[in-house]
This record gives structure tokens, sequence and C-alpha cells, in this order.
């Protein structure tokens, strides 16, 4: 009994209580909340509403209009979003392409629900700098966009007209009480599924970062970035910065080195671009292969991760090559 209080044995269980445990309840706390919603939303067949709001881009490619629901419910709760896409999968609504389509879809709400966060963290440090940085991210986002749609539009048949019927096979509306009693039975039956995905894989991830993995893997790019010798030397380090810690460090040093006049303003947006486009994966793996098995299997959550963020490397790539080219 003495050992567990000792002050050691305190210290360790107050740092895993901070790096594990907390953080992992507040992702599952999330996700939970996100797949309730989900299913109430479902339940009260508000899915058409929602929908109704992204009908036009859903239309055009080729998606059924769950998929425009939760683009539109990505606005507000990405883990929602997830949810309804989870379920309509089971349910055998959409296939695995439609699924993978519409996750692709829905990569801009998302994106644009961290934009004023990203744009107040760069403002104060960089000025107008920092509006170019986010114009170039925010246009990289509608491209990959209007790219997904293409392709959506292509590889899809066209959904038949009131497809309505695909999410809602009954008409008319819900009660609050018979929708919450449905929705709260189909959240029992998922959340066993839920957390026995989440929490393997969610401390799985909390070993490798605790134990060097990411690190190492972070430092062996940061030591091979010869071919990024188009830079100037003192981009390096916040392209270093960008992969070793979050964007705050990163943007540190560009602040730093735009304010001695080491870097020009155009440098220090083409070296946080590049430090974005290198550090995404990585985080992608460490922050959302938690967050998505819990909805989706392991496997099918790391190729959904995978072409997402693999579509972003590539858009935010010829983005910045066009800014190289323009600016340069």
């Amino acid at each position: 009994m003495n050992d567990i209080l000792s002050p050691d044995s305190l210290h360790s269980l107050a740092l895993l209580w901070k790096g594990l445990l907390w953080p992992l309840l507040r992702l599952l706390l999330g996700l939970c909340v996100g797949l309730l919603l989900a299913n109430l939303l479902e339940a009260l067949r508000w899915t058409r509403h929602l929908a109704r709001l992204a009908t036009p881009l859903a239309r055009a490619a080729h998606l059924r209009d769950v998929a425009g629901a939760a683009f539109s419910l990505a606005f507000v709760s990405p883990a929602a979003a997830n949810g309804l896409l989870s379920e309509s999968h089971q349910k055998g609504e959409i296939d695995g392409r439609e699924l993978m389509l519409a996750n692709l879809f829905n990569s801009f709400p998302a994106y644009l629900v961290h934009t004023p966060t990203i744009f107040l963290l760069t403002w104060p440090v960089l000025g107008w700098p920092a509006v170019v940085y986010v114009g170039l991210t925010l246009l990289a986002a509608v491209g990959r966009t209007g790219l997904t749609i293409a392709f959506s539009r292509r590889l899809l048949p066209a959904p038949p007209q009131g497809c309505l019927a695909c999410t809602t096979a009954a008409d008319g509306e819900t009660g609050w009480r018979a929708a919450a009693r449905k929705a709260w039975k189909r959240f029992r039956r998922r959340v066993p599924k839920l957390v026995c995905f989440t929490v393997p894989v969610y401390i799985i991830m909390y070993l490798l970062q605790r134990y060097g993995l990411f690190t190492a893997a972070e430092e062996w790019l940061a030591m091979h970035m010869e071919w990024l010798a188009f830079l100037k030397p003192q981009a390096m380090g916040i392209i270093v910065l960008h992969l070793a810690a979050e964007l705050g460090a990163a943007l540190g040093a560009a602040g730093s080195v735009l304010q001695t006049g080491g870097l020009e303003a155009r440098d220090v947006v083409l070296a946080l671009m590049v430090g974005n486009i290198l550090s995404t994966p990585m985080r992608a793996i460490r922050h959302q292969l938690p967050a998505y098995a819990g909805f989706y299997r392991p496997a099918l959550a790391l190729r959904l991760i995978l072409a997402n963020q693999g579509l972003r490397a590539v858009s935010m790539a010829v983005v910045t090559l066009l800014y190289w080219w323009v600016a340069f």
C-alpha cells in the first residue's frame, strides 16, 4: 500500500491519467455523443432535411442522400457524420466504394470546422502571410472536393430521383419518445463494438508514441530532406519543428525568422506548406485511426484514412507547387 502511495507511483499514475486515460475518455465521450446524435437524427428521419442542404453537390456527385446528410452534419459533428455513414454501410444502403467517396466528400466540412482555429493561431504570429497560408489550404480543400465530385460522378451510377427512400423507408415523422427509444437501442448495440475497437487502437498508438516510434520516424524524415534543397536553410528549422512537434512550434520559429528578416513572407508560407504536407500522414495515423476504428473495422478505417490523407497530401502538393511557381 505504501508503495502505491509513494511519490514516484503517484507521479506515474498522474502521467498515465494525463497522457492516456483522460484523452481516451474524452475521445470515447466524443465518439459516443456523435454516434447517439447520428442514431437520433436517423430515427427522427431528419437526415432528409440535412440532405437537402447538400443536395446540389450530392446530386452532382451521384451520391445518395445519406452522403449529403453526412456532409451537412459534418459541419456540426464530424463524429456524427462518420456514425451516419457507418450505420448506412452496415445496413447495406451504401457499398464500400460509395462509402470511400462519401468519406472523401466529407473532408471539406471537416476542414472548415478547424479553419477558424488555424487562422487564429497563425494570424497573431505571422500577420498577412497567415491569410496566404490559410487561403492556400482552403484552395486545396476546394480542389479535392471538386475532384471527389468528378470521381464520384464517373464511378457511381446516378441514384434514382427522390432517393430519400434510400434512407427513410416510410413517410412521416417519428415522435421524439419513439425516436429516442430506437436511437438508444441502436446505441447500446453498437457501443460495445465502438469501445472494443477504439480502446486497443488508442492504447497501441499511445505506446508507440510513448516509446518513441513516431519521434524516430519524424527524426528520420528530418534527416533525409536533401531533396528540399530548393528551400532556404532557415526554412528547414520550420519544417523540422512541424514534423517533431505541432503547428504551434513551427509557427514560433516562423514568426521569429520573419521578424528578424531571416526569411521573406513567401519563404515562410512555402516552408509551412511543405511542413504541413510532410507531417500530415503521421499525425493522421496517430490521431484519426483511433476515432475511425470506433465506427469501422480497423482495416476499413485504415483504408479510409489513407485515401483521405493521400488525396489531401496530393492536393496540398499541387497547390504548393502552384504557389512556388507564382511567388518565386
